[in-house]
């Protein structure tokens, strides 16, 4: 599947499209590439997105300016998809013809093979490969192209990522738009709370809301990031060639942002060196509608909080706030406004919230008054955002464009092929449970012993005793601390250990050889498939810790059709998120009370914060029906609580009985 890579002269400007109009204001600005999803299997759903026929037509316009595009199947796959995304890919490959597949779950791996795709396999910041040894094994061992970056790293980081970067793989960076608060691939927080998954694309922002801190008055939008933007520190990266490409984020957004900010970024790239265009460039970001931009940790002498609870997160650009009475409304724009402006009144989670289509041009400094249901006007003080527009001069530019498109009438469907995973028997073991520490402490007889590798793990475990322990690897490795964990793991290898839990697939590249290790997939790799299961055996894997986030009948389906032996998570504290993010106003081991009275609470371990609800998993009473499909390990979650958390007695069966949305 790799090709080898020819590196760009300069990092390509990859534009993000939601919608036709996005898509074609991307080929407008000059992008030199665009990513795009469809109506299916994509990580952003809440965009428009693309028919197959549509993307046929917008590709072969692509192609015809010199313009790249990337399909986004960087969906989290359930085990009764995977016949439905190999012949996905196989009539993408027919009739759209992508230059690059960006994914996250190992499943497409063999599908994209077994359709025939020719293009090249991107690895999304979803699949979290967030250290330098990953990248060999994943360029060698899945004969991935590219790597997306997480947003998290500094300048030094991603130098280090670039250093450790084999011949033949090239980078992908974000450099605008959304931060979430989460580290990309470790949020569940959205689905944890209904169903709706992050890594399928349904996330509805929990993390957005404002949260009142138990025992006070005080609230904030605690977990709400700012924008990265790194706008005139894009020229450092300018010295990287590893890096192949400049990322927006916003496949949600609308032409104007797409036009602005590619618009922006191209002058960054290719004028970097001239004031007057840096300057240009920067007054066209703060025309593109985003949130106040950070530069988050990208410079580590000079860091950057991505949440300011004193700030207005809210997308779009703050154009004014409400003024007059409640039933009727108006603000004075410090904007011009026009024709066909979209206005958003609040914020998402506040009664009043509100879309307004601005029917006339208002000068600034002028007065427009808010149109308002009777009861649900915005309190005095209210912000209201613009959150997008098209002006003439761009629509002009789009309507040309679409009058060049392709005609295109796919032909017959191409005839369905068989996907499935490779049927292998494996001999039946006794069933197991864990139970996994931060520092071990007594368990039930019969019970193995788990914990989270850190060197307070290890000086709690009698030396003679490592051996026998499992010792769990972070969800997270970052460049700054990968040495520091080998050299934690050298320590218990020293000792006799040979049991582990990898919370990133690549993680296996820690060790040398790695066939004398039993290692299992840990609840982290996000695992729901049988062919991504085919995957980690192929790379020495012994067992898997299936994701928990499915739902009953995908759980109850994998044992049957897997080749590993296969366990679970069934009881425990799950965090919400794991996040690198600091809020300038964070109360660790204080109750973050939702809108809606859910309570969280934040602890630090190692580098990261890791958001915890104030309820546990609890899927016991379902283990016999687990242990009949052929489940073999069951994993109990223990977890230090703070004094001032009163954990709630409710159902803890996540996804259990709405399934995987």
């Amino acid at each position: 599947m790799a090709q080898h890579q020819i590196q760009p002269a300069v990092p390509l400007i990859l534009a993000p499209a939601g919608n036709r109009p996005a898509f074609l204001a991307a080929i407008a600005a000059g992008a030199d590439a665009v990513y795009c999803g469809l109506k299916e299997l994509s990580a952003r759903m809440g965009a428009v997105n693309f028919t197959l026929e549509e993307l046929a037509a917008l590709a072969g316009l692509a192609r015809d300016n010199g313009v790249k595009v990337h399909v986004t199947l960087n969906s989290m796959l359930r085990p009764t998809e995977i016949a439905a995304a190999g012949n996905l890919v196989a009539r993408l490959s027919h009739h759209v013809r992508p230059d690059a597949l960006i994914i996250q779950d190992l499943a497409f791996v063999p599908l994209a093979r077994q359709a025939g795709f020719k293009g090249q396999l991107h690895l999304s910041t979803l699949a979290n490969v967030s250290f330098g040894r990953a990248l060999a094994m994943v360029h060698r061992q899945l004969g991935v192209d590219r790597v997306v970056l997480p947003r998290e790293l500094n300048i030094d980081e991603i130098k280090a990522m670039a250093a450790a970067c084999p011949d033949g793989l090239g980078l992908e960076l974000f450099v605008h738009g959304a931060l979430c608060f989460g580290v990309s691939g470790r949020c569940y927080w959205s689905s944890y709370m209904g169903g709706k998954s992050g890594l399928r694309g349904r996330c509805v922002q929990p993390c957005r809301r404002r949260y009142t801190v138990a025992g006070g008055q005080q609230s904030g939008r605690y977990f709400s990031c700012q924008d990265l933007s790194l706008d005139v520190l894009g020229k450092v990266l300018l010295s990287i060639p590893q890096l192949h490409a400049w990322k927006i984020e916003g496949r949600r957004k609308g032409p104007h942002y797409v036009y602005y900010t590619v618009q922006a970024y191209r002058m960054i790239r290719d004028e970097g060196q001239n004031p007057q265009a840096r300057k240009a460039a920067l007054e066209l970001l703060d025309q593109a509608l985003g949130r106040p931009g950070t530069h988050y940790n990208f410079l580590p002498q000079r860091p950057q909080s991505p949440v300011d609870a004193d700030k207005q997160t809210g997308s779009g650009m703050l154009i004014g706030k409400c003024q007059g009475p409640r039933n009727s409304p108006y603000i004075i724009p410090r904007e011009p406004l026009f024709a066909g402006d979209l206005l958003r009144t609040g914020y998402e989670d506040d009664p009043w919230h509100s879309l307004h289509k601005v029917k006339q041009s208002v000068p600034k400094r002028g007065r427009y008054y808010l149109k308002v249901a009777p009861g649900k006007g915005p309190e005095t003080g209210t912000p209201v955002f613009l959150v997008d527009r098209l002006e003439h001069a761009l629509a002009e530019k789009i309507k040309a464009l679409e009058s060049e498109l392709p005609p295109v009438a796919l032909p017959i469907d191409l005839p369905e092929k068989r996907f499935s995973s490779a049927e292998r028997r494996r001999k039946r073991h006794e069933v197991r449970e864990m139970m996994v520490f931060r520092q071990p402490g007594p368990a039930p007889v019969n019970t193995l012993i788990g914990a989270w590798l850190s060197a307070e793990a290890i000086e709690a475990v009698r030396k003679d005793q490592r051996v026998d322990v499992f010792w769990w690897l972070p969800p997270v490795v970052w460049p700054a601390h990968e040495e520091a964990l080998i050299q934690l793991i050298d320590r218990v290898i020293r000792d006799g250990a040979r049991h582990f839990v990898l919370n990133a697939p690549w993680q296996i590249a820690f060790f040398s050889p790695a066939a004398q290790y039993d290692f299992w997939a840990g609840p982290f790799c996000n695992v729901s498939n049988p062919p991504g299961i085919d995957l980690l055996r192929s790379m020495g894997f012994s067992g898997v810790l299936v994701t928990p986030e499915l739902g009953e009948k995908e759980l109850l389906l994998l044992p049957e059709h897997s080749s590993l032996s296969i366990g679970m998570v069934i009881s425990g504290h799950w965090p919400l998120c794991v996040s690198r993010g600091v809020s300038n106003a964070f109360h660790y081991g204080s109750a973050y009370v939702s809108p809606k009275g859910e309570q969280a609470w934040v602890q630090r371990h190692g580098p990261d914060n890791w958001v915890f609800p104030n309820w546990k998993i609890d899927l016991s009473e379902k283990k016999g029906r687990l242990k009949q499909a052929g489940f073999e390990m069951f994993v109990h979650l223990q977890e230090p609580v703070p004094t001032g958390i009163s954990l709630k007695q409710r159902p803890g069966l996540w996804n259990w009985e709405v399934g995987l949305q």
